[in-house]
């Protein structure tokens, strides 16, 4: 899906099950209800397989706002603190401090955020009133890219590991620059092999879409074949044996139907997710 302006992901996931007719319905990698652009569906069996699509790279066009900060790090939250310099940043400091923020850095996630803290969801010990700063832990910003620059705001394209916040990307940028910031757009471009390019747009959505096999949420993993006996086995659980050395993870197939997705044991394959059987999910 393409998402808009406005609604949250649950809002897109709510409209695909009315429209579909199935409560089987899920998203991969939440967008925040100002954020637009990639939003992954799944449905049925497939939906345990939404964690192998959030482990891709993602690929992001965002705006910053130089000289605001705020309680959200985006254009929602109520400004913390403005400054207006007497000059703004100079185009090279400006591209120098970006490129600091390439590779593997450390990361706060925003106060408004779906991260737990303390077994609780940050947005919720916000909302109340008693925001909670969470853990900043490692991502990988695998490549940064300057866009625009007309003072205040600041064009970029990011792409970046699972787990990265652009919004704290751009209050961390704004906060090396002494400016302070907060993101103004934000659009999800690109999900790894997926482009928003290829997506429908929520507006144009009938619930008659063809919908990707399950396959193709797992096509870089490596295929395994399974022969009749293995397909039992595998259907109720239950390991299969294979000789060599194996590692990682591999899809399991029936022909061309994933059947599940197994990780690597000593002996074999373990069926890790095992996909139902209907129909649906052939």
């Amino acid at each position: 899906m393409d998402k808009p302006d406005g609604p949250t992901s649950h809002d897109v996931v709510a409209r695909a099950r009315r429209l579909f007719g199935t409560r089987a319905v899920g998203h991969t990698g939440t967008l925040d209800p100002f954020a637009t652009g990639l939003l992954i569906l799944v449905f049925g069996g497939a939906t345990r397989l939404a964690r192998f699509a959030e482990r891709h790279r993602k690929t992001y066009r965002a705006v910053i706002r130089l000289g605001v900060s705020t309680t959200t790090d985006d254009r929602t939250g109520a400004a913390l603190e403005e400054k207006t310099p007497a000059a703004w940043p100079a185009l090279e400091v400006v591209r120098e401090a970006l490129a600091g923020f390439g590779g593997e850095i450390s990361q706060r996630p925003p106060a408004y955020s779906a991260r737990r803290i303390g077994g609780e969801r940050g947005y919720r010990l916000a909302r109340r009133g008693s925001p909670a700063l969470g853990v900043s832990g490692p991502v990988t910003v695998h490549a940064i890219e300057l866009l625009d620059y007309q003072p205040p705001l600041v064009s970029i394209r990011v792409e970046v590991s699972a787990g990265t916040y652009v919004r704290s990307l751009g209050r961390d940028f704004g906060e090396c620059l002494g400016t302070g910031a907060h993101l103004v757009e934000l659009r999800r471009e690109a999900i790894g092999p997926w482009r928003v390019e290829q997506a429908r747009p929520l507006g144009e959505l009938t619930g008659r879409e063809p919908l990707l096999a399950p396959r193709a949420l797992v096509d870089d993993l490596p295929a395994v074949a399974l022969d009749p006996d293995e397909l039992r086995a595998v259907m109720h659980g239950r390991d299969i044996p294979r000789p060599g050395l194996l590692e990682g993870e591999a899809a399991l197939l029936e022909g061309e139907r994933l059947v599940a997705v197994a990780r690597a044991t000593p002996l074999g394959w373990h069926p890790a997710v095992v996909l139902a059987s209907s129909e649906d999910d052939r």
